[in-house]
């Protein structure tokens, strides 16, 4: 008997998506460092700390587990304590690729709609300070998830695989815990990025209108500033569609249904539900490749970055130009 057609697909889609999340966030991260993209530097702390958070989401989930229970059926990543502590690193990964997300959204909306505000929060020094209690926070919200598993079964006294314990799925305190991490992530986070974008865009129209009333009664009929706010607004839908395209499968599977995954019958890998809840893996994880692009790609100076740096290593760093 062949495979399932799921684990088919996944043999192929997590090699690919590692390949191209190192690629883009490694890319992203040297670009941004450089501060030739034109943003101010408290700006690009935020970019540079989604990007790092969805390398390491890149790194640790998806090679370090994905792909590794793919290919190398045997390896120390397989041992209990660092099988847990994998998955510790990665909800605390994920957690920091989110909530970033949801901090440079907020800051967008104090930028664009609260002016009075901006002087004192849109700073380098508050980014830091968000960046560094949301790597804490997430850190401290994973710790618990250690204790969350027990070894499938031992070689040579030595435990191996991490199976969720019985009393994760009976005690009061677990299920309180799993509520409470639904909720951090990822329903807050759309939530909120739903309503600061929301408020965001009320903001750009309502100065629009008033802009331009003002430029129709004026002989220069161009307003480049109506034209960056128009900008904004569809880079803040494109943002808030990609986070809730990817995150809502796997959000709706982990209300609904809570499977266990050493379950090893075949009609289990072809059910619909076992299938969804790979697909919505899938496309969680695909959100850490996509939103550097987002960012970064929408900047026309990052592209000229971009264009120069594939120039320079095509030419042999910029000989064969000379």
């Amino acid at each position: 008997m062949g495979y399932p057609v799921i684990f088919v697909f996944e043999s192929i889609y997590y090699p690919i998506l590692a390949a191209v999340g190192i690629t883009v966030n490694l890319v992203a991260i040297v670009i941004l460092c450089r501060g030739n993209c034109g943003l101010s530097k408290y700006i690009t702390r935020y970019l540079v700390a989604m990007a790092t958070a969805d390398l390491r989401v890149v790194i640790v989930e998806v090679i370090l587990k994905r792909i590794n229970n793919i290919y190398l059926p045997i390896s120390v990543l397989f041992i209990t304590p660092v099988c847990a502590m994998i998955l510790v690193i990665k909800i605390a990964a994920l957690d920091c690729s989110v909530w970033f997300t949801v901090a440079f959204t907020f800051d967008r909306f104090v930028a664009i709609s609260c002016q009075k505000l901006k002087p004192r929060y849109c700073t380098e020094k508050t980014a830091s300070v968000i960046i560094a209690t949301v790597c804490t926070l997430a850190c401290l919200r994973s710790i618990p998830l250690y204790f969350m598993y027990e070894p499938g079964f031992l070689i040579n006294n030595i435990p191996y695989l991490c199976v969720e314990t019985a009393v994760y799925y009976i005690s009061p305190l677990w299920a309180a815990y799993k509520v409470f991490d639904t909720v951090v992530t990822p329903l807050l986070p759309i939530f909120l990025i739903l309503s600061f974008n929301a408020l965001t865009v009320k903001h750009i129209l309502k100065s629009n209108k008033i802009r331009r009333t003002l430029v129709s009664n004026s002989d220069n009929h161009n307003d480049p500033e109506s034209e960056n706010r128009k900008k904004s607004m569809v880079l803040l839908f494109t943002l808030s569609a990609n986070f809730i395209l990817l995150w809502t499968p796997y959000f709706v599977h982990s209300l609904k249904w809570r499977m266990r995954n050493y379950n090893y019958r075949d009609k289990y890998y072809s059910s619909p539900i076992y299938i969804n809840q790979q697909t919505g893996f899938m496309l969680q994880l695909l959100s850490s490749c996509t939103n550097t692009c987002i960012y970064g790609l929408t900047q026309r100076k990052f592209r000229q970055e971009l264009k120069n740096g594939v120039k320079y290593l095509v030419t042999l760093n910029g000989k064969l130009c000379q």
